[in-house]
């Protein structure tokens, strides 16, 4: 498969910091700096903070792996705005035992961003960190 940018939506937004080409941008415009923090999508561009940057937020786009990546794996970014593989399932902690009382219902789980946000899925193997490969943005 060959690396496309097909974009269905690009955003411009003021850069908060410096941005590298193709590593994965956070909603304030800054590269994406902690392991699977929050992505609006992806730097077409380099930029300085300040400058005007190209983000590619829904469609496909191309990224610099931070690990090796398989096709069809699920994606976060790591603290250089890089993807990598999720590092698993969510489950219940070894030892934890299941709510089940309808009292609890509504106060285990309350509203927040699960820990590791999945930005995109692989179209692109990476057999290490470095490589660009090309990815389907999720929404």
């Amino acid at each position: 498969m060959s690396q496309q940018n097909i974009s269905i939506l690009t955003l411009t937004v003021m850069a908060s910091g410096a941005v590298t080409e193709n590593r994965a941008v956070a909603f304030n415009g800054s590269q994406v700096a902690l392991s699977g923090q929050k992505v609006m999508g992806t730097s077409l561009s380099r930029a300085a903070s300040g400058e005007a940057l190209a983000v590619v937020t829904h469609g496909t786009a191309i990224i610099e792996s931070g690990a090796a990546i398989a096709v069809g794996q699920s994606l976060m970014s790591d603290s250089q705005g890089r993807a990598v593989p999720v590092s698993g399932a969510l489950a219940l902690a070894g030892g934890a035992v299941a709510v089940t009382s309808s009292a609890a219902n509504g106060s285990v789980l309350q509203g927040a961003d699960l820990p590791e946000y999945i930005f995109a899925d692989a179209l692109q193997a990476a057999s290490a960190a470095g490589e660009l490969i090309e990815v389907l943005l999720r929404r």
